[in-house]
């Protein structure tokens, strides 16, 4: 498998793909590289890798266990990606109708255990970056399971998530969950104004040139986002700028 710029994620991809199918076998009927290393901006540090498998039907129970504990196994085997490696699991069917309704989907994602959720219309701009741009690990390509997007539909996506992001900011304490939001407005600030999705540093890039005075802001956010690891941090004094962020954002993109 050559699909990165890095032999060793591609190994890791390798062997991800081979627990999977031999956890799932014919249940799985596609496995998608979005996030990241295919938008652009890969970080080897901090970066997760970001992945979709498409299947027959939902995770069942004996799925959920064995998939469970493939991936406790796979962060024990592979400390350097523990915590950073996300994987949905759903079925076709639920990617055909998630417009609609919602759906059993398991998953595992950075501060996140292996569990089972609700994903429905909110998962919607996650499915347009996997049609649009999705890389192929097995199966067929992503426009099989994912119906086209319009570009009203993203962009209303988009407004809806600066709803919640209203609220969840003040429930960001730490810092570099400040970065995530911060990093999180420029994406949803870009998406808005041009249509798409890009990576985290690009969007931080476009929304200094076109409003300088969140500059410093950003740039703040970036070097917070590399230096998550930090413990001597005043974490209350960068709430108040990142609540600020969120604000700015929502008005730009909100209806009047």
């Amino acid at each position: 498998m050559s699909i990165t710029p890095y032999p060793d994620i591609d190994e890791l991809l390798q062997s991800l793909l081979d627990q999977i199918q031999h956890i799932l076998k014919t249940k799985l009927r596609g496995l998608y590289l979005y996030g990241s290393l295919v938008t652009g901006d890969f970080d080897r540090d901090i970066s997760d890798i970001d992945l979709v498998a498409v299947l027959a039907s939902d995770v069942d129970n004996t799925d959920f266990a064995r998939l469970q504990k493939m991936h406790h196994d796979f962060a024990a085997a592979h400390p350097t990606w523990d915590d950073r490696i996300e994987v949905a699991y759903l079925s076709a069917d639920a990617l055909k109708t998630f417009r609609s309704q919602l759906s059993k989907m398991a998953a595992i994602s950075p501060g996140e255990p292996f569990n089972l959720k609700d994903a429905g219309r909110d998962w919607l701009i996650n499915w347009w970056v996997v049609r649009e741009k999705g890389v192929t690990l097995f199966g067929p390509p992503p426009t099989t399971f994912i119906d086209p997007i319009s570009k009203e539909e993203f962009l209303q996506v988009v407004q809806d998530h600066i709803k919640y992001w209203l609220e969840w900011v003040y429930q960001m304490e730490r810092r570099p969950s400040q970065a995530y939001v911060i990093l999180t407005m420029c994406r949803a600030l870009y998406a808005f104004h041009n249509g798409a999705q890009v990576s985290k540093r690009q969007a931080a890039q476009w929304v200094q040139e076109r409003y300088p005075q969140w500059a410093p802001l950003i740039r703040e956010a970036l070097v917070w986002r590399a230096a998550w690891q930090d413990k001597d941090v005043d974490h209350a004094a960068t709430l108040p700028a990142a609540v600020s962020f969120v604000h700015f954002a929502a008005s730009e993109i909100l209806p009047k």
